[in-house]
């Protein structure tokens, strides 16, 4: 497998973590950079190790995940979009307006359930037998690189359409969460 497969792996792979990057993007009143490189190292990290543990741990990993790794991902992206649904209707007046909170733990749950899929991809390297450091740091950049541009793009609208982008980023998480459910369960197939 080349550098170009590989890349292009990388940006397929990194489509979940670009949507849910715009999703963060919505809630900032303002690019606060630092919080938008710690959303974009949480996605680019987690989505070079996940193809790193597919690899390492081969076949017997992934099938003790790949039969759930879909209603994880359901899960998380649900319950996620959800908490985004109920704090757009139920806002805390004594947050400071313009203060965007980092919730790592927040974090880390989206940063699973963006780069599941990935795991899969690193069992496919294990058997195809990828040089590994080069691949994951190619999709691990890529993603990192996607993530960064997604929270500024989702920004640029968000600071205009507070409460009408957050409800959208909510319901794009739970929307999200069906699609991969519905795509692993062989009912929507893309």
């Amino acid at each position: 497998m080349n550098y170009v497969e590989i890349a292009l792996i990388g940006v397929g792979l990194s489509m979940d973590a670009f949507a849910v990057a715009i999703c963060k993007g919505l809630g900032m009143k303002r690019v606060n950079m630092r919080h938008a490189l710690v959303i974009a190292l949480f996605f680019g990290g987690f989505q070079a190790l996940m193809p790193f543990l597919g690899w390492a741990l081969g076949t017997q990993f992934a099938s003790l995940v790949e039969p759930v790794d879909h209603w994880i991902a359901f899960g998380l992206l649900l319950f996620v979009g959800g908490k985004m649904l109920w704090d757009a209707f139920h806002e805390d007046d004594d947050q400071d307006e313009n203060e965007f909170r980092l919730d790592i733990p927040e974090l880390f749950m989206l940063a699973i359930a963006t780069s599941i899929d990935a795991l899969a991809v690193g069992v496919s390297f294990a058997f195809l037998r990828v040089d590994i450091a080069p691949a994951i740091s190619i999709i691990g950049c890529i993603t990192f690189a996607l993530s960064l541009v997604g929270v500024v793009v989702g920004n640029r609208f968000g600071a205009r359409y507070e409460r009408p982008s957050t409800i959208a980023g909510g319901i794009v998480l739970i929307l999200l969460g069906f699609k991969i459910l519905l795509e692993h369960l062989g009912v929507l197939v893309l």
